[in-house]
């Protein structure tokens, strides 16, 4: 165990020194995000504000501005896209290099992930958290949320991130047989950003697509950590969303295995 941390333990110190290396861009990419963020909370506010009904989808007005900008912090930390980079290494034909290395190939880029993770929790998302906690208790008269919420969040936060990267690896296989996949990269953020609840939760879509939703693994990567950390999900039913995660990451990492065996069996590499 040892020797293995010692060995992929720099992909993430290297992905961190590469996020600060570039941090101007980073924290524009996070503006922008942060300003979409706020776009979605006077959307939402407009919503309650029309509605004759205090509780919309599950969730009263309050609920929903934490539920905003904890979706935000979320996803910021969750959805470390690992596909492009598996893109990029087809595209330049570093990945074959990778497979002569001593090293396994879809781990490597899941420490390069914790690494962006960490950074992404200590740079942005804590601070935003902060803010959240601060504004729900001074402006919204509501109290600090409960430690055993909190732990259990980050503990499903992990899982989503297992879940996001390990579904995110599977679908950058696709660059081994189209290549170029940065169309299809566009359109599986966007469609993400709506099966994940980044935009509307889950609870606001009709019922059948709502049950639909519960034997894919896209509401488990945004929609459950910020239903657990609103104090949505106890008892019985927060630890079935817990094994449910569970599972989620234990079948995508043998599915991942399984298509990984395929596309390296069809590589091919010109050239020296």
């Amino acid at each position: 165990m040892k020797k293995k941390l010692k060995i992929y333990l720099p992909f993430a110190s290297n992905e961190l020194k590469r996020q600060l290396a570039y941090k101007g861009a980073f924290y524009l990419f996070i503006l922008v995000s942060l300003f979409g963020s706020f776009i979605n909370y006077y959307l939402w506010m407009a919503i309650y504000g029309s509605s004759e009904n205090n509780i919309l989808g599950g969730l009263t007005k309050n609920e929903m501005i934490i539920y905003v900008f904890m979706a935000y912090v979320t996803s910021s930390i969750v959805t470390i896209s690992i596909s492009d980079w598996v893109s990029d290494d087809v595209v330049k034909g570093t990945v074959s290099m990778n497979l002569i290395k001593p090293i396994d190939y879809r781990a490597s880029l899941i420490v390069r992930a914790t690494g962006d993770m960490i950074y992404r929790f200590l740079a942005p998302a804590i601070f935003i958290w902060i803010g959240v906690e601060v504004y729900k208790v001074h402006w919204l008269g509501m109290p600090f949320t409960n430690i055993s919420y909190i732990f259990f969040y980050l503990l499903s936060c992990i899982m989503s991130f297992l879940i996001y990267v390990l579904f995110d690896f599977c679908f950058g296989m696709i660059a081994f047989f189209t290549t170029y996949i940065f169309g299809m990269l566009m359109a599986k953020e966007a469609l993400l950003s709506f099966l994940t609840g980044q935009l509307i939760p889950i609870s606001f879509f009709p019922e059948i697509f709502q049950n639909v939703f519960q034997y894919l693994p896209f509401s488990s990567m945004i929609y459950t950590p910020v239903m657990i950390y609103l104090g949505k999900y106890t008892g019985e039913t927060l630890c079935f969303m817990l094994l449910r995660q569970l599972i989620w990451v234990l079948f995508l990492y043998i599915l991942g295995s399984l298509i990984w065996k395929k596309v390296t069996k069809r590589l091919v590499v010109l050239g020296g």
